[in-house]
């Protein structure tokens, strides 16, 4: 309204309907990946899925059952009659078997030649991956984008098409039918993918870390070996569980690279087929034996192992 003194605005007070919350975390709802997440939970919690689950627990560990009673009777009970059946008549089980494998020259040397081969490939393949996985993800240098396609392009290459070509070249060098030759076979087949999931996985960290640390004097070994390792535990983890198994488990690469001298476990258990019936009591516990180190070094490192694959998958 106006006056003789000046004009004088009168202002609508704003109403509350008129005040609009400002966009934020509070007002959306949960993320995709949430709610996928949340979604999952719910179907492994169902009753149905737990049945099925453990059905096929069952069907799994029904095998190694079977092989742990086997391995633990004779080679007399083990003719005679199933393996179940010792579930009623406990005393047909010792520790004979055991026993008599640890004396076994054999098996016990291509024992000792699966550890001497799986453990130095393993560090070998997770040392070399993280460091390359580092640089080319966060050092700039000619050719990182050139050269790492020619990594991810090696992925598709089986491991039937260099077998002839290397066993030559190990065999002019003088390794071929060694430990260090099988050791070094693994490791080069089993780079490329070692170093794509390291790549992948450290490419994800954020950057203002790493230029937070450069601020503050930090080397390039510096942030690597304190603040890149540390954070990607789990993925290395997830890859030396993977990794150890591949190698363990091999027997088509130490079949044509190693001698009689350097055979691994799998190659001494193949080599006992021929006379299945009468080593039935060599077979059964070295066959366990291999079975359960791998066992051991999942359920070790399993804590890492469920990090390292759920990592990224809800956010």
């Amino acid at each position: 309204m106006s006056s003789g003194h000046g004009t004088i605005e009168r202002r609508r007070p704003r109403r509350t309907a008129d005040v609009r919350p400002l966009p934020g975390p509070s007002a959306k709802g949960p993320g995709p990946g949430r709610r996928r997440g949340n979604r999952l939970s719910r179907l492994l919690s169902s009753s149905l899925v737990q049945g099925v689950l453990l059905l096929v627990a069952l069907v799994w560990i029904t095998p190694l059952a079977g092989l742990l009673i086997s391995s633990l009777r004779s080679e007399g009970d083990n003719a005679s009659d199933g393996w179940w059946t010792a579930l009623g008549d406990p005393s047909q089980l010792s520790l004979d078997n055991y026993g008599a494998l640890l004396k076994d020259s054999g098996i016990a040397e291509a024992f000792g030649n699966t550890v001497l081969i799986s453990v130095p490939t393993t560090a070998l393949v997770v040392a070399i991956a993280a460091l390359a996985g580092y640089a080319f993800a966060w050092l700039e240098f000619p050719g990182r984008d050139a050269i790492f396609l020619v990594v991810v392009g090696l992925l598709v290459v089986p491991v039937q098409i260099g077998l002839l070509p290397v066993a030559k070249l190990f065999g002019a060098v003088g390794l071929f039918g060694t430990v260090a030759g099988v050791v070094l076979f693994h490791v080069a087949y089993g780079l490329p993918f070692a170093i794509f999931l390291l790549r992948n996985y450290f490419a994800e960290i954020p950057r203002e870390m790493l230029e937070a640390a450069r601020m503050d004097g930090g080397s390039e070994w510096r942030i690597f070996s304190r603040l890149v390792l540390p954070l990607g535990r789990p993925a290395i983890a997830s890859l030396a569980i993977f990794q150890f198994l591949w190698v363990w488990n091999d027997m088509l690469v130490a079949l044509l690279f190693a001698d009689s001298g350097s055979q691994p476990l799998t190659v001494a258990l193949q080599s006992q087929m021929r006379q299945f019936g009468s080593n039935i009591g060599v077979l059964a516990p070295g066959a366990f034996l291999s079975l359960v180190v791998p066992l051991i070094v999942f359920f070790a490192f399993q804590r890492h192992f469920v990090q390292g694959v759920m990592a990224g998958s809800v956010k």
